[in-house]
């Protein structure tokens, strides 16, 4: 394939998908994104450490060929005219399968433009782009965008979030047993109201959506409204399940759990709950039982070797995390919720900064930090990597370089109880030594 602007590695080969599987060579290229704001100082301590653990690990055998891509704030440098998310982007993705990025600015509010270098959103000028920014005097003030993170998602279909969520000994937590909640988390990532389909207040297309429920359909819908439509079919349920409910074969879970405001949303969140199980019964029935089941055929007692699936509310699984974590240990969500509970769960366990995430498809996956561009902090050197460290972790697992991982994660976790840590961590502890990203990364690299 043919890029416009990017900057090919001289060595390395290609990831393939042959019969559903990664054929990973010994020296894959994977493209990158450094991301915005707080990206590039991750990136390079991550970078770091996933090279010195491959090289540890296979000592010249295996080697990762890193291709630089662009979205956000450097694709707007590099290409210009707006192109935030360039079509080399998309295709370096699509042809290498697997990829890893930092985060990315995204617009909360209602304005015309956004500045990719402080996050500043603010409206035109007389009607036109403000040549700087107001906040910055940054010159990088592009039209105002949807989610280049959710973005990427829909594009590349990848339509399953991965979150695991876990308690590394001497992190800070705000619970008394961190321990006991051990969870990963596979959240819709193409549907709900993340689709996008939403009609601003006052539009024409509000009014002509409110006009058509209220006389076609007989809903009472306020005319001053902005309104969303939330799809859930049975396409991304049941795909998102089969992934959750594989990942528990393969890794001996004892649980999935499918996680729905189905009292509520009876035609979505319900139907989510109903198609999940279809999905179980259907492809896993040799290796599931049902909660039903459970106790109608085997007195609740679990029979050896089966992965038990069951449903929870939304609203009660907040609880049960807290209340009951242990009990859980693979969670199936639509988008919004998986959103808000995977979040929630990470705070138990000491916060976003140390919480990967992957966006992964049948054939594509992007590993990404779950945390924002945090711009105030752009180039101190002074926040916390371990979110997309651990990214990384998930990625070197996911190509089956599982060694080199497990070393990462190993040596974070003795970085972390040795007390030599990063200012969100330091200000949380007695006798803590603070030190800066870079710092940070030399250390886990020196404990592997």
């Amino acid at each position: 394939m043919k890029y416009q602007k990017l900057e090919m590695p001289k060595l390395g080969e290609k990831i393939e998908t042959r019969e559903g599987k990664l054929d990973v060579p010994d020296n894959p290229i994977i493209p990158f994104i450094e991301g915005d704001g707080i990206g590039p100082d991750i990136w390079r301590v991550t970078k770091k450490v996933i090279d010195a653990a491959v090289e540890k690990n296979y000592k010249g055998k295996k080697k990762i060929e890193w291709l630089e891509i662009h979205a956000g704030l450097s694709a707007l440098k590099k290409y210009g005219d707006d192109d935030i998310l360039p079509d080399d982007t998309v295709n370096a993705i699509k042809e290498y399968k697997v990829a890893i990025k930092g985060p990315l600015t995204t617009p909360v509010g209602g304005f015309d433009y956004v500045c990719l270098v402080c996050a500043k959103e603010q409206d035109g000028i007389d009607g036109k782009r403000p040549e700087k920014c107001i906040k910055c005097g940054s010159e990088y003030v592009t039209p105002r965008f949807r989610s280049l993170n959710v973005g990427l998602r829909q594009i590349l279909d990848l339509y399953a979030c991965v979150r695991p969520v876990r308690w590394y000994k001497g992190v800070p937590c705000p619970v008394k047993h961190p321990e006991k909640l051990n969870v990963i988390v596979f959240r819709e990532n193409t549907e709900d109201v993340y689709a996008g389909i939403e009609f601003q207040e006052g539009s024409e297309d509000a009014k002509k959506l409110i006009r058509f429920l209220q006389e076609e359909l007989n809903k009472t819908v306020r005319p001053d409204s902005g309104v969303g439509i939330k799809p859930i079919s049975v396409t991304g349920t049941k795909r998102l399940v089969r992934k959750a409910l594989n990942y528990a074969v393969q890794h001996n879970k004892p649980n999935v759990t499918l996680v729905h405001k189905g009292n509520i949303m009876k035609f979505t969140e319900g139907a989510f709950r109903d198609w999940g199980y279809e999905l179980a019964k259907e492809e896993f029935k040799d290796k599931i039982v049902t909660e039903q089941e459970l106790w109608d055929e085997f007195d609740g007692k679990m029979p050896e070797g089966k992965i038990l699936v069951k449903d929870r509310i939304a609203d009660q699984m907040f609880q049960q995390v807290l209340l009951r974590p242990d009990e859980y240990s693979v969670l199936a969500t639509p988008n919004l919720n998986g959103d808000y509970l995977s979040d929630a769960c990470a705070a138990q366990v000491g916060g976003l900064g140390l919480a990967p995430g992957a966006n992964i498809g049948d054939e594509m996956a992007l590993f990404e930090a779950t945390h924002g561009t945090a711009p105030k902090y752009t180039g101190m050197n002074k926040v916390n990597p371990s979110s997309l460290i651990l990214s990384g972790v998930m990625m070197l697992r996911y190509l089956g370089w599982n060694e080199a991982g497990d070393m990462i994660e190993n040596a974070l976790e003795k970085t972390i109880s040795q007390k030599t840590v990063t200012y969100d961590l330091e200000r949380q502890m007695t006798g803590a030594v603070k030190l800066r990203t870079s710092e940070f990364g030399e250390k886990i690299i020196g404990n592997m």
